[in-house]
């Protein structure tokens, strides 16, 4: 017997995206710190990652329900793993390569990324609304890394532009396991898959660090585990173009974070860019909800 749809709860898919958003916002100001303190890429990512295999193994064979993590798509899991480790590195990277509010900014153009994906994977027609959208995006793209003026790291802006493209693309894919998963096992799954990869990177970087850093790190693990579940989580009560909308709350978090922490004030770019991102995103998902209604509409007429 198939497993039965996850009922849908919009209003708390909103807020526990919310809270989603602010828990990564904080993991990538950790990941920000640990770079500064010396921890090398492939220590965060192992780290990252392999925090979440104890704690999600420990927390279900205390309750004696270790079939919560039975599943009968692998190859699915797999799939995901793969693509969320190459989408966390690049995240990671324009975090550190970057000032966060500008890593942050990137990554809102993943619902432009979605609309060019739906062209070429599922031969979507794109109308008027939706490409004055993807032009909009691109502008806020160019006026925050002002191509001969300023000089942002062209790595960092190919790493939060490529940290887009893995999120529209993770999206889709997390929303189909949704289907069938429960998002502890998702995210399990993600850990237990990419952490033995990490893991043969670390013989070649040191991993002597003091008390302090060591704190940082489980932290850092603590967040990534928190926010992976609780975005899953409301991918599973709520429509990806709904949820999605609450990712544009991270720019104040990492805002916030980037002037507590780093002393980084985001330039005015930033604030003429973001919104003009934000704005193209918000136009998308309008469009996208308004093409659901007229077609349940046209359905309803039909079933008359």
């Amino acid at each position: 017997m198939s497993a039965a749809p996850p009922q849908q709860r919009p209003v708390l898919a909103l807020a526990i995206r919310i809270a989603a958003v602010a828990m990564l916002a904080t993991l990538m100001a950790l990941v920000k710190l640990l770079s500064q303190r010396g921890v090398s890429f492939i220590e965060i990512m192992f780290w990252r990652q392999f925090i979440t295999v104890p704690l999600i193994l420990g927390f279900v064979m205390m309750q004696g329900q270790l079939i919560r993590l039975r599943t009968s798509r692998v190859t699915h899991h797999f799939r995901r793993a793969i693509l969320g480790l190459a989408g966390m590195a690049m995240t990671f990277g324009s975090a550190i390569l970057l000032p966060l509010a500008e890593a942050q900014a990137l990554q809102f153009t993943a619902p432009l990324f979605a609309t060019i994906l739906s062209v070429f994977l599922l031969k979507e027609k794109v109308g008027a609304w939706r490409l004055s959208a993807l032009f909009m995006g691109f502008a806020g793209i160019l006026v925050i890394t002002q191509p001969g003026e300023i000089a942002i790291h062209p790595l960092g802006l190919a790493a939060g532009l490529g940290s887009a493209f893995a999120i529209a693309l993770l999206s889709i894919l997390i929303k189909d396991l949704n289907r069938s998963e429960k998002p502890l096992t998702i995210v399990f799954y993600f850990a237990a898959f990419t952490t033995p990869l990490l893991a043969l990177g670390l013989p070649f970087v040191d991993m002597a660090h003091d008390t302090g850093t060591w704190l940082l790190i489980l932290a850092m693990g603590l967040c990534g585990l928190v926010g992976q579940m609780l975005l899953t989580l409301a991918l599973r009560l709520g429509p990806v173009s709904s949820v999605i909308v609450m990712d544009y709350t991270g720019l104040g978090w990492s805002a916030l974070y980037g002037v507590l922490l780093f002393s980084q004030y985001p330039p005015a770019a930033t604030w003429i860019g973001a919104p003009l991102i934000v704005a193209a995103g918000l136009l998308i998902v309008w469009r996208e909800h308004s093409l659901q209604k007229a077609e349940l509409h046209a359905e309803n007429m039909l079933g008359r």
